[in-house]
């Protein structure tokens, strides 16, 4: 729980730091630039622990038994589909913002000077949102395997 609300508290941390920096760019180019070293040093960190604490505590011996014809899978991967899940579709949307932010500010230019590209340009709009698309569909199809 400490990691969610120390990865939360990060994620808070930069929104404002980013309406910071964007009020004032000339004078925090060199600060701001200090500040994202610092979240993604922090964000790997916090990461790291994450995945250490993901790690069993406890150690089983083996047994002697040679009439055991069952075997127990005592190991629950039940957290790391679901982190698998979450990576899948935080990825794929961050990455489908960042296409659809691009291709729409070229489109918008484009369409400012021809606006007979405006069937072709919405091709490439649609293009970059499937991207979150695939993304929901590989979360659905991991969350159906656990």
């Amino acid at each position: 729980m400490a990691y969610v609300i120390s990865l939360f508290i990060l994620a808070f941390l930069t929104v404002v730091f980013g309406f910071y920096f964007s009020k004032n760019p000339e004078k925090s180019r060199k600060f701001a630039k200090k500040v994202f070293a610092g979240n993604i040093a922090i964000f790997v960190a916090i990461m790291v622990f994450a995945l250490i604490s993901l790690s069993p505590s406890t150690a089983y011996a083996a047994s002697e038994t040679t009439n055991q014809t069952t075997t127990v899978d005592t190991t629950d991967n039940t957290g790391l589909g679901l982190i698998g899940a979450a990576l899948a579709t935080g990825l794929a949307a961050v990455g489908a913002g960042v296409g659809v932010g691009m291709v729409g500010a070229a489109s918008v230019g484009a369409i400012s000077e021809k606006p007979e590209l405006l069937g072709k340009t919405l091709i490439y709009v649609g293009l970059a949102e499937g991207i979150a698309i695939y993304g929901l569909i590989v979360t659905i199809m991991i969350l159906g395997r656990i």
